[in-house]
């Protein structure tokens, strides 16, 4: 942040405690007597989705209009003089739509009657719990799609052929119910070979990749074919880093979180935003090994649809699930199953108008950031 530039920092006097928080990952505000937010850190801004200058003009209750439980937290810190810690309180706003986090109140000596508030999202690490049984149920897939590749493959490939020698002797008329067989038969071939898809073990050949050619290139073929009616915008960190990956799963991986946003988007007045930007705190952990991961790189799509049904949001990276009437449910289960062969999580959130999906990356080895 630029000298002078007015977040509130003001408020923390020591020069330390200001850089410290500015370098906290997770969400830290200074709420004055009168609930005003006085000062907020970078982790508050991506916390909040709104920059430093707008925070500050407000008060708490005008973000967080549900919060009235950290409302009460607050207050009863301020009446103990000591700091309050509550799990679960809920932050719930019509722009995030359902979230978690524990709260940390701490008051402090100035200004008078003014408390520190720190957050950590619980959703997150739900989330990643599930994604990590996701995983399990994906790779469960390789020995299902291998049964049915010799049970049914086979016997379709039969079936087709012999469809197709009894239409030539049908008059073109009476061609429908033939044609029907084959068209069928095509489909439920195609849904093996994708199902297949999740069986492949075999070590990504992960190089340094830049992400902003890979959504540049999703963009331009998603312009062109499938998302005319759609307006995109980008919002990008110039200086992020190379990703370590495979540059065409990773093209596989945002074209498939496009196309199910312009799927989603209403006909007219479509919005998508891509955004790119970089967390050096963000380490979270690979399951039962108990391995620390960092996933400092992050890549969201945003679309303003109606949004994911709130009882199909648990399953949403399971196979079979899926919100399209003619959808086979294996696209998201994909892209699942790509990020986490990268090393990296996916995440989704969804309220009316706003929904997103977000992928942390592993950052390639030497780069900066």
């Amino acid at each position: 942040m630029a000298p002078g530039q007015h977040n509130g920092i003001e408020e923390l006097e020591h020069p330390a405690a200001s850089l410290i928080a500015a370098a906290l990952p997770m969400p830290v505000l200074l709420i004055g007597p009168q609930l005003e937010i006085l000062f907020v850190n970078p982790a508050a801004e991506q916390f909040f989705d709104m920059g430093a200058g707008l925070l500050v003009r407000q008060r708490l209750p005008d973000i967080t209009p549900f919060a009235s439980p950290l409302i009460q937290v607050i207050a009863q810190a301020r009446e103990r003089g000591s700091s309050i810690s509550e799990h679960d309180v809920d932050l719930t706003t019509p722009r995030h739509g359902e979230r978690l986090a524990d709260v940390i109140v701490t008051p402090v000596a100035k200004p008078d009657g003014a408390v520190l508030v720190t957050l950590q999202e619980r959703g997150f690490a739900q989330r990643l719990d599930r994604q990590l049984s996701h995983r399990g149920a994906v790779r469960s897939l390789h020995g299902m799609a291998a049964v049915l590749a010799h049970e049914i493959k086979n016997p379709l490939a039969g079936i087709r052929g012999a469809a197709q020698l009894i239409e030539e002797a049908l008059a073109d008329n009476e061609k429908e119910l033939t044609q029907l067989i084959c068209a069928e038969s095509d489909r439920i071939c195609a849904l093996i070979d994708r199902m297949e898809a999740f069986g492949d073990t075999r070590a990504l050949p992960r190089t340094p990749v830049n992400i902003h050619e890979v959504l540049d290139r999703v963009r331009k073929v998603a312009e062109t074919s499938f998302a005319r009616h759609v307006t995109f915008a980008e919002v990008f960190d110039p200086s992020l880093p190379s990703v370590l990956g495979d540059r065409d799963q990773l093209i596989q991986v945002f074209m498939n979180l496009v196309r199910n946003a312009s799927d989603a988007v209403p006909e007219s007045g479509g919005e998508i935003t891509l955004t790119t930007g970089y967390r050096p705190g963000m380490r979270v952990s690979g399951g039962l090994s108990g391995t620390r991961l960092s996933l400092p790189l992050e890549v969201t799509v945003r679309d303003n649809g109606a949004g994911v049904p709130a009882d199909l949001m648990p399953n949403i990276f399971d196979p079979f699930v899926t919100t399209k009437a003619r959808g086979s449910g294996l696209g998201l289960a994909l892209v699942a199953k790509i990020v986490g062969d990268h090393g990296g999580v996916i995440e989704c959130e969804s309220a009316p108008r706003r929904t997103v999906f977000r992928v942390l990356l592993p950052k390639a080895e030497g780069e900066g950031g």
